[in-house]
This record gives structure tokens, C-alpha cells and sequence, in this order.
């Protein structure tokens, strides 16, 4: 089997050296415990990479089992990634709800030939660390790595021992290093202990001294500078967006979030509510369902209006855990983001967030007078990491190529307002490839309305003729 073939596209000359590279080092017979990190920036395919590998593993009789340890916001783009890239037999799992569910779900693979692949979250992983010994994964993903920073944290230290286990590791990040040298340890701790040892403290008091208030800050050692990066680098693969020639000068990301029982409920009822009024309307109109989905859009953002509009709810928190596990990412990459959001409630919350997490933001929205100044914060100041701009009112005259990542955490109908607000960071003075990345709800409105404003095609139309025919919006 062709490297080609082993996923369902024709993959890029970096995500090629990725897999090499790692496999190349995981058959190397003297090696223990192989260990490979991909330090793939946001955009450049990682998961792709990750599933090239395990697809050559496996064709290799390498493998047989996977584990997959990533955020919970990113569980679902890896189940979508699979299906819609692996070209090999797989029986996938993503394991969800509650300890007792997951763990009933970890035990139920088959005895097949399939390669067989468990997806879990972070804070799931630790607390399944048993039962996942007894699920003996032959490789373990760590995606998002820098997750596992904290030497002391659970999580960190499940992930050690479950990583002493496995014959083969992948650590997925953007970087590893950004302006904290102390961060790598726990991470290559699981990845290939023989690198920088087992002992925190034995290996920080070798690259660090002790200084600033009370003697409790670790200051690198500059000296040890070229040593420690030819350690940790002797292990990985760098890659950046702007130096894949044949990276496209766009590329998107769909994030398929699970709304919570609760608000997955409301949504139902919503929806129910409408359809039963539309059923038999002989005379549906396009405004009258536009003015109807509204609410449906609402609720998928994370918020219940009341009957007036006057007053929401929160019922939902599935798009900010995700907003926010990106913005770390990004945080870790030293990139900016700007992200796009249509409600007044979710705009106010992304400040609210960004506010806590003490990120400096700048902000265009309908009650902004001074849109200038925060434009060019954005583009000029090196601390202001994000932008946040309400979709019907950034469209035009706005600038943002300091940044190179746009996430639309909410959209509106408008293709004119769509097209524009992508074209903010797509634009002269653009010094990277733009990556876009969709925050969508299952079995939403969301990925109706993202699919007509992608294919160009008329949603209220498509809409009209979906309740025509007793289609829901939670069809697929």
C-alpha cells in the first residue's frame, strides 16, 4: 500500500516527512520506548499526519490498538478526520458520558482484525487509567500536548504512566517550547523518558537556576541553550504554515461539538414547536422561517431568550470550551486570532472570557465607536493576542493580518456577510496561510446554514423546502 493510499486524499510533502519520519523512528529495533512529537502549527494538518501514521503502523502489523487523548471540544474532529480520510478498516469509539458509560464502551471492541481506536478527553483519561492499562494501546495520541505541562497535575501524571506502557507515542502541539523552557518536561516525560529523564527535579536543577522573589523562579540556563534544544528536537518534526509551499492559501476546520442533554432537549422542543406550526402553513414564507431559526441559532450559541428578547439563559457551554481550547492553542503558538461571533450574548461572554483569562483583546462590534483604535491595536500591538468582531458590523474597511486563524463561533445568513468576514485575514499584507475553523452543533442549524453559505446555495430557500418535505433541521 502507497503512503497515498492509506488515507482517501493525496496528502502534502510535509505531512509525508511527518509520517516517515515518526514510523521511521518507531521501527528502529534498539529504541525502548519510541516516542515521536509532531510540532505541527494550527492548520497544517496534524490529525492527518497522526492518522497516516497509524494507518502505516497498522499495514505494517505494528499495531492493533490506539488510544487518542485530546481535549474534549476536539474528540469529535478526530472521529470526522477518520471517516473522512482513513482508508483502512477501523472500528473507532469515542468514548462519552458518564465513567461508567465510557468505560463499558472501552470494553465492548470486537476481537477483529480492525484497528481499534479510543478517543477520550484529558480529564476522562486519568480517572479510566485502569481500565485503560487493560485496554493496552500498542500507540497513544496525545493531541494538544501542551495539556500535559503541569508536572503535577492528574492528568499529567496518568498520561506519564499510561505512556510507560505503550510501545509507540505521539505528541501533537503546535510548539512545544514558547517562552517557557519549564514546560517541556512533563510533556517529553510522557513522550520518551530516556530524553530528559524521569525526575523534575534532577533535570531542572541540570538547565535551570533558581532566582527572582524567594529564590522560586527557574531562569534557563543560556549556556545549555544548544544542548537542550538538539535533545528535544532530536525526537520531532517542526513545521510551520508559511514554510509548506504546497499548503493551499486557505484551508477550514469544522468542529462538531455534542450539545449537553439539557440544552440538546430545548433545542428539540424548539424545533418541534416550529415544525408543528409550519406544517400546515400553505403560505410559508422565507421571512417567517428566518425569524423562526433565529431562536434555534440562539440556542446552538449557548442561550435561551425569553418570549420579549429582552433577557437569556445560558444553557450551553460547548462553543466557549471549545473558543477556549483554541485560543490556548494558539496562545501556545504565539499566533493571534480573531474570532467572529453574531449575538450580543455570545460576544459579551467571549469578553467575559477573555477578561477572566487576563488575554488582551480588541473589539468591533455594533456599540464600538472606536473601531480604528481597536483595529489597529490589533495590528500593532504585540500583546493584544485577540480580536472579537460581531459579524454584521466587521465586514468592511477592517484590516487583521496580524492574524492568520479566524474562528466563527457563530454565523448569520448572509453570504455577503460571510464572504467579507473571511476576507479580513485573506488579504493583502497576508504573510501566511489563513486557516478557518467552524464551531458547529451536531444535528443543528448550524451545519445547514454553514453548508449554504460554503456551496453559495439560498438557505431560506433550502430551509422552505426542507419543512415542505417534513425535514427537520436536525436531519442530516
Amino acid at each position: 500500500m502507497e503512503n497515498c493510499s492509506i488515507i482517501k486524499v493525496k496528502p502534502f510533502e510535509h505531512q509525508i516527512k511527518g509520517m516517515e519520519l515518526a514510523v521511521n523512528r518507531f521501527n528502529n529495533s534498539s529504541l525502548y520506548s519510541k516516542g515521536f512529537a509532531l510540532l505541527m502549527e494550527m492548520g497544517t494538518g496534524k490529525t492527518l499526519t497522526s492518522i497516516l501514521i497509524a494507518g502505516k503502523l497498522y499495514q505494517q502489523d505494528k499495531i492493533n490498538k490506539v488510544l487518542i487523548v485530546a481535549p474534549l471540544s476536539i474528540l469529535g474532529v478526530w472521529e470526522q478526520e477518520f471517516i473522512k480520510f482513513a482508508n483502512f478498516e477501523y472500528d473507532l469509539k469515542v468514548l462519552k458520558g458518564t465513567l461508567t458509560k465510557k468505560r463499558k464502551e472501552l470494553m465492548s471492541f470486537k476481537d477483529d482484525e480492525k484497528l481499534k481506536i479510543a478517543i477520550v478527553n484529558y480529564e476522562s483519561a486519568w480517572r479510566m487509567k485502569e481500565e485503560l492499562f487493560k485496554y493496552d494501546a500498542d500507540l497513544i495520541i496525545a493531541d494538544e500536548g501542551h495539556k500535559l505541562k503541569d508536572n503535577r497535575s492528574s492528568q499529567s501524571k496518568g498520561m506519564h504512566e499510561l505512556g510507560d506502557r505503550a510501545k509507540y507515542k505521539l505528541l501533537l502541539t503546535g510548539t512545544v517550547i514558547t517562552n517557557k523552557e519549564i514546560d517541556i518536561f512533563s510533556q517529553y516525560r510522557y513522550l520518551d523518558k530516556s530524553i530528559f529523564g524521569d525526575s523534575f527535579y534532577k533535570w531542572r536543577n541540570y538547565y535551570f537556576t533558581m532566582g527572582g522573589y524567594g529564590m522560586h523562579t527557574p531562569i534557563f540556563k543560556k549556556a545549555l541553550t544548544d544542548e537542550f534544544q538538539n535533545k528535544f528536537m532530536s525526537v520531532a518534526y517542526r513545521v510551520k504554515k508559511d514554510e509548506c509551499l504546497d499548503l493551499p492559501p486557505i484551508t477550514e476546520e469544522v468542529r462538531t461539538l455534542d450539545l449537553e442533554p439539557e440544552a440538546r432537549k430545548i433545542y428539540k422542543q424548539l424545533e418541534d414547536e416550529m415544525f408543528a406550526r409550519f406544517k400546515d402553513d400553505k403560505e410559508l414564507t422565507v421571512t417567517n422561517v428566518l425569524t423562526k431559526i433565529l431562536r434555534l441559532s440562539q440556542v446552538t450559541g449557548g442561550y435561551l431568550p425569553n418570549d420579549n428578547d429582552t433577557e437569556s439563559t445560558n444553557i450551553s457551554t460547548v462553543k466557549m470550551e471549545a473558543l477556549i481550547d483554541i485560543i490556548d492553542s494558539a496562545k501556545q503558538e504565539d499566533k493571534k486570532v480573531v474570532v467572529i461571533a453574531r449575538f450580543n450574548n455570545e460576544l459579551d461572554a467571549i469578553e467575559n472570557m477573555l477578561q477572566l483569562k487576563k488575554i488582551k483583546y480588541a473589539v468591533v462590534r455594533g456599540d464600538v465607536k472606536n473601531r480604528d483604535e481597536q483595529i489597529l491595536n490589533f495590528q500593532e500591538n504585540d500583546d493584544c493576542k485577540v480580536f472579537v468582531g460581531q459579524i454584521a458590523t466587521c465586514g468592511l474597511g477592517i484590516t487583521l493580518t496580524e492574524s492568520s486563524i479566524m474562528i466563527f463561533y457563530s454565523m448569520d445568513y448572509s453570504m455577503s456577510n460571510f464572504e467579507q468576514c473571511k476576507a479580513r485575514i485573506h488579504r493583502a499584507g497576508q504573510k501566511e496561510n489563513c486557516h478557518y475553523i467552524y464551531l458547529i452543533c451536531k444535528n443543528t442549524i448550524d451545519k445547514k446554514v454553514l453548508r449554504a453559505l460554503r456551496n453559495k446555495i439560498d438557505l431560506a430557500k433550502s430551509l422552505v423546502d426542507d419543512f415542505q418535505v417534513g425535514k427537520k433541521t436536525s436531519e442530516e
